[in-house]
């Protein structure tokens, strides 16, 4: 069956959420931003950052990197500019409106992908994440943060129990960590390296997929 999009709706959700982002998950979500900057850093100066968002992470990106950020919504990129701007993050250059599932850069231009708190919203994340593979460059790492829920046990019944109200702040905690290992496994040349709780402990996880090197 074909995956249904409302990026028209999706933007409008966003332009709504802009003014006061910040606010509400600048310190919440600070530890996994950090975390998954510096793992896309470790694999060189390359970074493409999908769902960059009003920017919350690219001040933790070190200068000597190259930052390409995208994003659906033009009201959240006009705040992730104007961090650029304010704070001199000379580290970061193209910021653009674009669909995760259809990137618009040659094969192989990264060193490394970081997808920080969207891959539950895209409506296709196994779509979306194979145009990050695409445009990962061999021995780059696809990075992603997010709340995912538990596979199994105690922990899974509790998420199940929460899912409708969890699901008014815009999260969703039926994607699995698993959902990511499948994907991985349809790939000869990407593995799942590392799965890591990041604060808060237990909710949040970090997961590094990389790509062999030739």
């Amino acid at each position: 069956m074909a995956v249904q999009y409302d990026l028209e709706g999706q933007k409008r959700v966003y332009a709504k959420w802009a003014p006061i982002y910040d606010k509400v998950y600048v310190k919440l979500l600070a530890d996994a931003q950090r975390k998954a900057a510096n793992a896309a850093a470790a694999c060189g100066p390359k970074i493409l950052e999908v769902g960059v968002g009003t920017g919350l992470v690219l001040p933790y990106y070190p200068r000597g990197a190259q930052v390409t950020g995208i994003d659906l919504s033009f009201h959240m990129l006009q705040k992730a500019v104007e961090k650029k701007v304010e704070r001199g993050l000379s580290q970061v250059g193209l910021l653009a409106a674009m669909d995760a599932c259809n990137l618009g850069f040659p094969d192989e231009s990264f060193n490394a992908v970081t997808v920080p708190f969207v891959i539950t919203l895209v409506p296709d994340p196994e779509g979306a994440l194979d145009e990050m593979y695409r445009v990962l460059k061999p021995g780059g790492e696809i990075i992603v943060a997010s709340k995912l829920g538990a596979d199994e046990g105690p922990a899974m019944h509790i998420e199940a129990a929460l899912a409708p109200l969890v699901k008014k702040v815009g999260w969703s905690i039926a994607f699995k960590a698993s959902r990511l290992k499948n994907w991985a496994a349809k790939y000869p040349d990407m593995e799942v390296i590392e799965i890591s709780p990041v604060f808060p402990v237990g909710f949040f996880k970090l997961v590094r997929i990389k790509k062999k090197a030739r």
